[in-house]
């Protein structure tokens, strides 16, 4: 075996992922280091520049689709990528994680993809509509997790962006099975497929992202078209690993997306076998350094996403501080044909996200996706309310959640923030924005989804 070598792991999320592919480093008897916030350093001095941790390679898990403003960290990896051997660079990146630049790259090859449209006037676009049938799909041309992908109707007009994302139409794939939507998710890693599994979609919905509910299971034959696909894709965009989605339909498979930072949790949950063994090879071998192949086997069997032993030796074992929002904060929220800019009350009682009916329709939120019931303190029984997908943008993130949709008008405010978005913050009870009656709002205690 050759000396060991330092791999970099870049990543200022605290992702399960990053820990395991930093852990199997260490376990091949190299060297991990996770580079992020409390240990990066780029420093140019009579010239010349150097970095810190002085790593031999750098594996990229930078998530650059849930920031708003995602060139700022396209800089700080093209800035590191010009230092260092990196893995999933940069520049294809950009590609994978923009949708559509993703479908212009993939427009001339053997990859099948659905037709598509983006216009930059909302006029333009809707005169689009039209070419996709009953029913199409409308995508922010960034995006993560399933947030910002809605199913609509050929009468629902629609914005060439979703707050400040771009938005384009897709064709929806029609299924050969009638059963839930489902696709596939064959992760690649080096031109090798090292796993698949199918994703079927939740109760009340359509989207098949494990984030969103999914359920996943293995795919041990893999059929040649969908094999070949993803592969070609990879290669073309130019992704040393990647997960690529693939849904079938009545003319063979399409792809639909290529994530260059793709969990595998849910694939070692489905198949048993965790990328990050194969990760961590390719970037030792980059760097020049050697692996036992049956070490790496035997590695690809387990997934240890516990906190590195490199990291806990230079970092102090404290949480790291959430992001502070006020009782009151002033968010944008999104649906497919607007954006507005409101003040929002944070409840964290509520279970839920929800809106006012007049400001979900101003900003085309929807469609209802199921109902909810929820109890309120001023009555015993419960009340049912409709389910609608919004994106709402506090800060520099980005939440898209399934939001409850009531008539609030006789409320101060017309968003209420629920904990399935305040679990991200900490609240500054103190901190508030001036605005309303002073009506006083009761507080609902969601029951279970009907």
């Amino acid at each position: 075996m050759t000396e060991p070598v330092s791999v970099g792991v870049l990543g200022l999320h605290n992702s399960k992922e990053t820990k395991s592919i930093l852990n199997t480093v260490n376990a091949l008897g190299h060297e991990g280091y996770w580079l992020r916030q409390n240990n990066l350093v780029v420093e140019i001095e009579d010239g010349q520049a150097t970095l810190e941790p002085d790593v031999d390679v750098i594996v990229n898990r930078l998530l650059l689709s849930n920031t708003e403003q995602p060139a700022e960290l396209l800089g700080l990896a093209k800035s590191l990528g010009r230092l260092r051997p990196m893995l999933n660079r940069p520049e294809n990146v950009l590609t994978a994680f923009h949708k559509f630049s993703t479908a212009t790259l993939l427009a001339d090859s053997a990859v099948q993809i659905p037709d598509a449209a983006l216009a930059l006037d909302a006029d333009r676009l809707n005169a689009l509509r039209e070419k996709f049938g009953d029913e199409a799909v409308y995508k922010t041309a960034i995006g993560t997790h399933g947030g910002g992908t809605w199913k609509i109707g050929r009468d629902e007009s629609v914005n060439p962006r979703v707050g400040d994302r771009y938005a384009f139409l897709q064709e929806l794939i029609e299924q050969t099975d009638e059963q839930r939507q489902s696709d596939l998710r064959v992760y690649v890693v080096d031109g090798e497929i090292e796993g698949a599994m199918r994703r079927w979609a939740p109760d009340n919905d359509w989207r098949t992202n494990v984030a969103l509910g999914g359920e996943v299971e293995a795919v041990p034959d893999l059929p040649d078209q969908a094999a070949s696909m993803a592969v070609e894709a990879a290669d073309m965009i130019g992704l040393d690993y990647a997960g690529v989605d693939l849904v079938e339909g009545v003319d063979g498979w399409h792809l639909l997306e290529v994530n260059p930072t793709a969990g595998f949790r849910g694939l070692f949950r489905a198949t048993g076998h965790n990328p990050a063994a194969s990760i961590a090879t390719l970037a030792i071998e980059t760097a020049g350094g050697s692996v036992d192949p049956d070490q790496v086997e035997q590695l690809a069997g387990v997934l240890d996403d516990s906190m590195p032993e490199t990291v806990t030796q230079t970092k102090p074992t404290t949480r790291e501080p959430m992001e502070v929002i006020g009782y009151t904060e002033e968010v944008l929220v999104s649906g497919t044909s607007g954006t507005e800019r409101v003040v929002a009350k944070s409840d964290t009682g509520a279970a839920r996200t929800s809106i006012d009916t007049r400001l979900a329709a101003e900003i085309g939120a929807g469609p209802i996706k199921s109902m909810t019931r929820v109890r309120s303190g001023s009555t015993k029984t419960g009340k049912s309310r409709p389910i609608v997908d919004i994106v709402v943008g506090i800060g520099g993130d980005r939440h898209t959640v399934a939001a409850s949709l009531e008539d609030r008008s006789h409320m101060d405010y017309s968003l209420l923030l629920g904990r399935d978005i305040l679990e991200h913050y900490q609240i500054d009870v103190k901190r508030t924005i001036d605005s309303g009656n002073g009506t006083t709002e009761e507080e609902e205690e969601e029951t279970g989804e009907e």
